[in-house]
């Protein structure tokens, strides 16, 4: 896995070598598969055969509904997991009840 979205070396790298990428979840995401998807063409490599994963923070402002919509955007551009990390949260259980909260819906 190569995780990144610089659109000149690191997706090109993606393209030429990874069995998987890691791109931050976000309004460039589907512009950044794209330039993926080019480079693919480029150097003759299977863009399907590529795992695609986003990653993207919560912070204490962040709610289920925030997580839910965008894992949900993201598996909508053919993303087929979200790394997600907690920014800022000190109280763990939180942390947990949100993840718990977005996963059932999210299943």
């Amino acid at each position: 896995m190569i995780g990144g979205s610089g659109e000149k070396k690191t997706l090109r790298l993606v393209a030429k070598y990874a069995d998987a990428c890691n791109i931050f979840a976000g309004p460039e995401a589907a512009r950044k598969l794209g330039v993926l998807r080019a480079h693919c063409d480029d150097v003759g490599r299977d863009y399907d055969a590529i795992e695609k994963t986003s990653i993207f923070a919560i912070d204490p402002t962040s709610t289920a509904d925030d997580i839910v919509a965008t894992a949900s955007s993201m598996a909508d551009l053919g993303f087929t997991a979200a790394y997600v990390y907690a920014r800022d949260i000190t109280e763990p259980d939180r942390i947990i009840a949100l993840f718990a909260d977005a996963a059932a819906r999210l299943t």
